[in-house]
């Protein structure tokens, strides 16, 4: 993935995605969308690539970046199942929690970072399996909370060796109504 912001026009960008599948589920994503109190407006280019600049030439360099090997890239492996990404809705999903990490303090990271939670929900696995309590269902105010969490906390480091990574849910989270 490559990211040119333009020079003269600070709040638009071309980006260019690893293949046309990507492009067209962020254009149905995206389009519309809230962020930063601004409306998103998503258009294919008439541009096939954006060109890196060239080293000490160009004087908006700092304005293009290559983020194809960036580890806060979620979906970088080839053969992501595109039907798994999912538009932008107020719950988040989490995965790789360590077990030894309570709810309370993934709840935290959340509310450290100023966001607002109002439900949660750790996935309850059988017994014996642990890699099914390494994934929850976090809900925000709103989408665009959800959607300033998910850059902000995405790739957060939990202890050593288990980086969270937050994802749009499929479904919202339907909870029973506290008592």
């Amino acid at each position: 993935m490559r990211v040119k912001i333009m020079f003269n026009k600070r709040d638009t960008a071309l980006i260019q995605f690893a293949d046309p599948s990507q492009a067209r589920l962020a254009l149905q994503h995206l389009n519309g969308v809230v962020l930063y109190e601004k409306e998103m407006h998503i258009n294919v280019s008439k541009h096939a690539v954006v060109q890196l600049p060239r080293e000490g030439v160009d004087r908006d360099s700092h304005l293009t970046q290559d983020y194809s090997h960036s580890k806060l890239h979620r979906y970088s492996r080839s053969g992501v199942d595109v039907r798994k990404i999912y538009p932008p809705s107020r719950t988040l999903h989490l995965s790789n929690l360590p077990c030894s990490v309570s709810d309370e303090a993934v709840k935290a990271v959340f509310l450290t970072a100023g966001f607002a939670v109002e439900k949660f929900q750790r996935f309850k696995g059988k017994e014996n399996d642990e890699n099914y309590r390494k994934m929850a269902l976090i809900q925000l105010s709103s989408t665009e909370e959800a959607i300033r969490a998910l850059i902000k906390i995405h790739n957060y480091q939990l202890i050593e060796g288990h980086r969270m990574r937050v994802s749009f849910a499929k479904n919202s989270m339907i909870l029973p109504a506290p008592v």
